[in-house]
């Protein structure tokens, strides 16, 4: 096969009388010499030529190994591979996959409590992410006016809980808050809160547990839990009773409509804002789910309502009138004088829920999955519950054991039990996420700089896995933490921050350890609680930290010589 031929032109005018021919080369010139590998590349471009693809393969294959290197070099200072366009949306998919507060933990582990996350070049979804108490006393109370929840949070939660609580800033939120508060703080809300919670424990709650014993059939005591919170929390914010804990656990629509509408909320943060909206106007896949659950969720408020205000049109003027949250707002009026509307009330109940039904319910599921892993600790709590009811057992013969109620100076005297429940928020907190947003350039203790407009997630879930905060122990469970001889001690608001910090530190933190004392001690001094073998625990991704698959126990009676022994060895 003949060599083809290359002929190169030449621009000189000089004519050379000493030319060598070359059987490859035609018109040669001197004044443009070529070196040996140029006549290679020039024998062999032709060949290439012809070959395109080959070359744009290799191409597209270099430039995906340089952008690969490229941005996996930056997960050690930025924490995670930044991508073109993409940013770190790909490894926000995978932790979506697994664990997303463990991956969360992770990546601020590596990121000494402070990373920022940058989303794709088309979303909303660029945020600064803490664990780091100093930033977090920054912007929860140092400069608590310049960290609002802000426009993306109020936008992204608002179809479910509107202009309530938890999602209003500025005056709306304190005219809340304000009128909440002294309602919390009235003698005749804590009274109904206290017998509400003792007819709930010992006429349905046990109940419902012995039941399951005669079955011999294990009971998903997460449920459980939530059923009880939720009729606690009507009772208290809006004076109904749903009846959702009795025998027989029936299905109450709105209980199942509210959990997946909070799930499908939660959703929406993780996804495009352009994308969410879009597939809501289309009516498409989840929002099409969470537009069904809110429609749930708002009948059942708007008849609770209508059922309000109608009894408060027929009642007399000497009839005693409602302490509950909703009635308390009813009587109010707005900045135009006017009674608040029925959309607003709505939103007041809706919030009011979520704050009292789902936090002290989930606590409660972590803490009986954590003191199943740890029985010393169990026992501990049940030898604390006979030293403080023994000598009221000693001194009331005809009070049978079992019918033992506990009193509120009782409750109040728990504290291994209030150390056991706070080392169970610390490491599985009831909120494991929240959010705050800058309106004014501002500058964090660890030096991270915000532009106006940055979100800012702080990672409470995290923050109970820093050994910068609680120690090289800090993934064990260990009520001692909590205790100063004997004593419960309370953290920083700022370091243990379950149940919030600074002006919007939850309002109702002192019923909700009381809620809990009341109901774990209950179970424990009549129940002994076994998780199912085998049966798997793990987070669900939701406004709150729900067990994805419940919580499966079987219980076992304390026998009545369990119960004397510790009476008699305390005696």
């Amino acid at each position: 096969m003949s060599t083809p031929q290359l002929t190169i032109p030449c621009t000189c005018t000089t004519t050379l009388p000493h030319t060598t021919h070359h059987p490859n080369i035609m018109n040669p010139c001197n004044h443009t010499s070529l070196s040996s590998g140029q006549l290679a590349g020039a024998a062999i471009s032709p060949q290439l030529f012809h070959l395109p693809e080959i070359q744009i393969l290799e191409l597209f294959l270099a430039l995906v190994f340089f952008l690969t290197i490229h941005s996996l070099r930056q997960r050690k200072s930025k924490g995670l591979p930044v991508w073109p366009f993409l940013g770190m949306l790909p490894s926000l998919l995978v932790g979506l996959r697994t664990n997303m507060y463990e991956w969360i933990t992770e990546v601020l582990h590596r990121q000494n409590g402070t990373f920022m996350f940058k989303g794709p070049s088309f979303s909303s979804l660029n945020c600064v992410v803490t664990s780091d108490p100093r930033n977090l006393e920054h912007l929860l109370k140092t400069k608590f006016s310049n960290f609002p929840k802000g426009g993306y949070f109020r936008n992204t939660v608002h179809d479910l809980l509107g202009n309530g609580i938890f999602n209003a800033d500025d005056e709306t939120w304190r005219r809340q808050r304000k009128t909440a508060s002294i309602e919390f703080h009235s003698t005749e809300f804590r009274r109904m809160t206290s017998e509400s919670l003792v007819e709930l424990v010992h006429s349905r709650l046990l109940p419902v547990l012995e039941d399951s014993i005669k079955q011999l059939a294990p009971i998903d005591l997460q449920d459980v839990l939530l059923r009880l919170t939720f009729d606690n929390v009507c009772m208290i914010a809006f004076g109904v009773d749903p009846g959702c804990l009795s025998l027989g656990l029936p299905e109450i629509p709105f209980a199942r409509a509210f959990e997946d509408a909070t799930e499908a909320t939660l959703l929406r943060f993780v996804t495009p804002m352009f994308v969410w909206k879009a597939m809501r106007y289309l009516d498409l896949g989840t929002e099409r789910n969470l537009k069904g659950s809110i429609m749930q969720v708002d009948e059942f408020a708007d008849e609770v309502i209508r059922t309000r205000k109608k009894e408060l049109s027929l009642q007399s003027g000497d009839k005693k009138a409602r302490s509950d949250l909703l009635t308390v707002f009813m009587g109010l009026k707005d900045d135009e004088g006017k009674p608040f509307s029925n959309r607003f009330l709505r939103d007041i109940c809706v919030n009011f829920i979520l704050a009292g039904r789902d936090t002290s319910s989930v606590a409660l599921s972590w803490f009986f999955w954590l003191i199943g892993k740890n029985p010393a600790v169990e026992e501990r709590i049940l030898a604390e519950i006979c030293r403080i009811v023994g000598e009221r057992v000693k001194s009331n013969i005809g009070e049978g054991k079992h019918a033992l109620v506990f009193r509120p100076e009782e409750v109040k005297k728990m504290d291994y039990l209030h150390a056991a429940l706070s080392e169970a928020l610390r490491l599985y907190p009831s909120v494991p996420v929240d959010h705050k947003e800058v309106i004014e350039d501002e500058v964090f203790p660890d030096g991270t700089v915000l532009k106006k407009g940055t979100k800012v997630i702080y990672a409470i879930y995290a923050m109970g896995r820093m050994e910068s905060i609680w120690g090289k122990d800090c993934r064990e469970f260990k009520p001692e933490r909590w205790l100063r001889d004997g004593r419960f001690m309370s953290e920083s608001a700022y370091r243990f921050t379950a149940f919030n910090g600074g002006p919007r530190l939850c309002l109702g933190k002192d019923f909700a350890y009381y809620q809990m004392k009341f109901v774990a001690a209950s179970i424990i001094y009549h129940y002994h609680v076994k998780v199912v073998e085998n049966h798997p625990v793990e987070p669900k991704l939701a406004l709150t930290m729900y067990m994805k698959y419940g919580l499966k126990v079987t219980l076992g009676k304390r026998d009545e010589s369990d119960i004397s022994k510790y009476l008699e060895v305390l005696s």
